[in-house]
């Protein structure tokens, strides 16, 4: 039987977590005509023994391995050129859903035919203190958004990026393979800008902060998020989108771009020669790609103004 959802999970090095994970989607959600596709990503704990073992169990979850650690993105784009469900999502193998997520979503499917992707509510769990987080509701008064409002919205994160989302738009937008740690933002813009609308649903994504995770510490991999932008610019131009829409995600670039370069200026002591001159390199390219003629208010009312963020590229 065709299952109605396919559930992507990169997995590495999440023993400790897992088990909830893998509880949480295959034991515990009230729709049980789901598939998990769990990739791992060459972990070198005990996280392929815990697949397997819940592979024998459970002919719903089905276990694939990389032969090397080649990150999330390529983990889960492998899962989803298996995937059979007719709606999409992914969840993280330290991450887990409430009992009813699968199906509020589904529902909310069904319920609108013109709806291309579902948001579920987001609760960060602070490993650390057991606290509980629900992230700001992206909605206001409407409970439908157009698929342009959602990429928008999805700039800065007033939307964020977990959701569920029918197979063929999944499938003619995978992740986005070039930068490691940013594989799901940019496909997570495509998705929003291509749907036709974007509804909420009350299932509840759990999403786990511990000190393991990939983005809490710094390291010069940060850095490749202004090249994960400038990817994401460059197909938005290729796919001839208004330039309205252009216009905006280059505000938004920019505003990255100062960041990381006060992050730059803050951390470079703690990178090699080698990183620096990497790093520094990305920082002119991408430095360039900007349109200084046009009237961002975000050049104007930059906080350090124009001239002095010359003065620190050139410091670079």
């Amino acid at each position: 039987m065709t299952p109605v959802v396919t559930i992507l999970m990169a997995v590495y090095n999440t023993e400790a977590w897992l088990e909830q994970a893998l509880k949480s989607l295959l034991v515990s959600q009230t729709l049980k005509d789901v598939e998990v596709i769990a990739v791992d990503d060459a972990s070198t704990d005990g996280s392929p023994d815990i697949l397997r073992r819940w592979e024998a169990q459970d002919n719903r979850l089905r276990v694939m391995q990389m032969e090397e650690n080649s990150g999330q993105g390529k983990a889960r784009n492998l899962a989803l050129n298996y995937a059979r469900g007719e709606f999409v999502t992914m969840v993280d193998a330290d991450d887990w859903l409430s009992a009813d997520a699968l199906q509020s979503a589904v529902d909310v499917f069904r319920q609108h035919p013109q709806t291309d992707t579902v948001v579920f509510r987001l609760v960060k769990y602070w490993q650390e203190s057991g606290k509980e987080e629900p992230y700001a509701e992206p909605y206001g008064e409407k409970d439908v958004l157009s698929g342009k409002e959602a990429f928008e919205k999805s700039l800065d994160w007033t939307i964020h990026g977990l959701y569920m989302v029918r197979r063929e738009l999944h499938l003619r937008y995978p992740y986005d393979t070039h930068y490691r740690l940013y594989s799901d933002d940019n496909t997570c813009h495509l998705h929003y800008l291509h749907s036709r609308e974007v509804r909420l649903c009350k299932g509840i994504y759990y999403w786990r902060k511990h000190e393991e995770s990939s983005t809490t510490h710094f390291s010069p991999n940060r850095f490749l998020h202004m090249m994960a932008n400038l990817d994401l610019r460059e197909t938005l131009k290729r796919e001839g989108v208004g330039e309205d829409i252009v216009a905006q995600y280059d505000k938004h670039r920019w505003y990255n771009y100062l960041g990381l370069l006060w992050l730059y200026f803050r951390h470079r002591n703690e990178m090699n020669k080698e990183e620096r001159a990497r790093v520094r390199g990305d920082f002119r390219k991408v430095y360039a790609s900007f349109d200084r003629s046009l009237p961002y208010a975000c050049f104007v009312a930059s906080q350090w103004g124009r001239y002095e963020i010359k003065r620190m590229i050139k410091r670079l």
